[in-house]
């Protein structure tokens, strides 16, 4: 299983980005797709997460701003990530999981500075 994650970059506070996740592989029907994050110095947090039946998941401090969202049939996920903040800055990773295994994207860089 792999996963390329796409879409990171610099964005002004108050803007916008839209991440994408492709993955490829051999990869369980029923999945939860999640993005997590890693500001410097900080441990890696989930930010949000969909279940193949669209069930989602988010971080309280991402709650109203970010939406996560999945094309099935594309092996994709999105991270629609609004009114961005400086602390949102961080190194984005994309996630798959099912049957008891994870698997990682490599991360984008999403930094949010004026």
């Amino acid at each position: 299983v792999q996963l390329q994650a796409f879409g990171g970059g610099l964005v002004q506070p108050g803007g916008f980005l839209r991440l994408s996740c492709a993955a490829s592989g051999n990869i369980f029907s029923s999945n939860t797709r999640g993005w997590y994050r890693q500001a410097p110095g900080k441990q890696r947090e989930l930010v949000a997460s969909i279940t193949s039946g669209g069930s989602t998941s988010y971080a309280d401090s991402v709650k109203g701003r970010f939406t996560i969202s999945r094309d099935n049939d594309k092996n994709t996920a999105y991270l629609q990530m609004n009114s961005l903040k400086p602390e949102d800055t961080a190194v984005y990773y994309c996630t798959v999981r099912y049957l008891g295994s994870a698997y990682w994207g490599q991360g984008t860089l999403v930094t949010v500075s004026s």
